[in-house]
């Protein structure tokens, strides 16, 4: 049977799931707006936002572009967004600058260094090679460090020949720092609970969990998983009075992904419980990804 992890909002934080085949299916029937902002920002976004956003309604993508841009806004307090700006604006100059090949410049290696470093110190070519690689080179220098293009096929596609682990090791300094520090939401595995006195004797709990917070198992058409509870309730002197461990199934339809934004899953309990003092810890565990959250308190009846 097919499996695969997949998020009601790819929100995770810690991106503890793999891009899933539901992650495809909606990665492929994007509208046009949201597929052109998801390949212009390729070299920016993280896997968190990526799942952030395919994990949005359509309403609601809008508002997170707007937001992507904002977070990475060096200066707040004027209109333009000077980062925006010349990230967009280096992707036109890739265009202009690396017309040979078979795609576009900005999607070359060329193109990606020339946005992620900004142009060259220096660039070298040799057009017909020269006596190390006997193939079109370029030789860009940043510092004190080369950075290699070679079109082995003489098809004016060059490819990135990373001289040395440092060389590489820069590159990856510099995407990481044309990616601002942006703090981005976390879904963090959480439940509301609430304790409500039924009648005498008898006490009801509501444990409430947001959807867009669960992790879920994608089998076939269904998103599923299964939420393991315990509560456990004790007097003030620390003796256990009462006890339960259930799992909760949960599976929803694919198509139904959307209208479950921004509600909750609801689980409820009765235990019969003397008028008193007592502590409670109740703990959660979704079983897909392990996650899991513990909370304790005091409450009287």
């Amino acid at each position: 049977m097919r499996k695969s992890i997949f998020p009601l909002l790819l929100l995770s934080s810690y991106c503890l799931a793999f891009l899933s085949c539901a992650t495809y299916r909606l990665e492929k029937s994007l509208d046009p707006e949201s597929k052109e902002f998801l390949s212009q920002v390729r070299y920016l976004i993280t896997k968190q936002e990526r799942k952030i956003f395919l994990g949005r309604p359509i309403s609601e993508r809008k508002n997170f572009i707007e937001e992507f841009w904002k977070k990475r806004d060096p200066d707040p307090y004027t209109e333009e967004n000077e980062f925006k700006d010349l990230y967009y604006r280096r992707i036109q100059e890739a265009n202009n600058l690396f017309r040979e090949g078979t795609t576009p410049g900005w999607l070359q290696d060329r193109g990606r260094i020339h946005i992620l470093l900004g142009p060259p110190e220096r660039r070298d070519t040799f057009p017909s090679g020269n006596t190390e690689y006997g193939v079109p080179t370029e030789i860009w220098y940043y510092g004190f460090f080369p950075i290699v293009f070679v079109d082995s096929s003489w098809s004016g596609d060059f490819k990135l020949e990373p001289l040395s682990a440092r060389n590489i090791s820069e590159i990856n300094k510099a995407q990481k720092e044309l990616r601002p520090k942006v703090t981005t939401e976390k879904v963090v595995f959480d439940f509301n609970l609430k304790i409500k006195k039924v009648k005498e004797e008898e006490v009801l709990f509501q444990i409430e969990v947001p959807y867009k917070n669960i992790w879920l198992t994608q089998e076939e058409n269904k998103l599923q998983t299964t939420l393991e509870l315990s509560l456990e309730i004790c007097d003030l002197a620390g003796a256990k009075v009462w006890k339960k461990q259930k799992n909760y199934p949960i599976s929803l339809k694919e198509e139904n992904l959307e209208e479950m934004f921004g509600k909750s899953c609801l689980i409820e309990i009765l235990a019969n419980l003397k008028p008193g003092d007592y502590s409670l810890m109740a703990e959660l565990k979704n079983r897909t990804d392990n996650s899991q959250v513990r909370k304790k308190g005091k409450f009287t009846l």
